[in-house]
């Protein structure tokens, strides 16, 4: 590993992996997409699922934990909302693998245009 990749590893904070562990899962995933225009009760999450309240609220817990979501008490309801900030670290951390990935598509159809002028 070089200097240069070795300190851009460090830069990654240690909540990118939180924040990348929360979502690792599709369930939390859609939660996220639920969220992401407005804020939305959490017993309107959970009738999105077919899995317990409980199970849910456990989801809710992961994302607002890793700071991917807002919670805001209004009564007795809980509304969650996604905190489209939070996602910032990650965004940096596949923006770094992007441009290789982009040279590499560039290098297959350059190198499938020759073959197919060739033949």
């Amino acid at each position: 590993m070089t200097a240069a990749m070795r300190s851009s590893a460090d830069d990654v904070s240690p909540n990118t992996d939180v924040i990348l562990r929360a979502l690792a899962d599709p369930q939390r995933r859609r939660v996220l997409r639920l969220v992401r225009n407005r804020e939305v009760a959490a017993g309107e999450i959970a009738a999105h699922f077919e899995i317990t309240q409980q199970a849910v609220s456990q989801h809710l817990r992961v994302l607002k934990e890793a700071g991917l979501v807002s919670e805001r008490r209004e009564g007795t309801r809980r509304l969650y909302a996604l905190r489209p900030e939070s996602l910032e670290p990650v965004r940096a951390v596949l923006e770094e693998f992007w441009p290789a990935a982009l040279d590499r598509l560039k290098y297959i159809v350059e190198a499938k245009k020759e073959t197919d002028q060739r033949g």
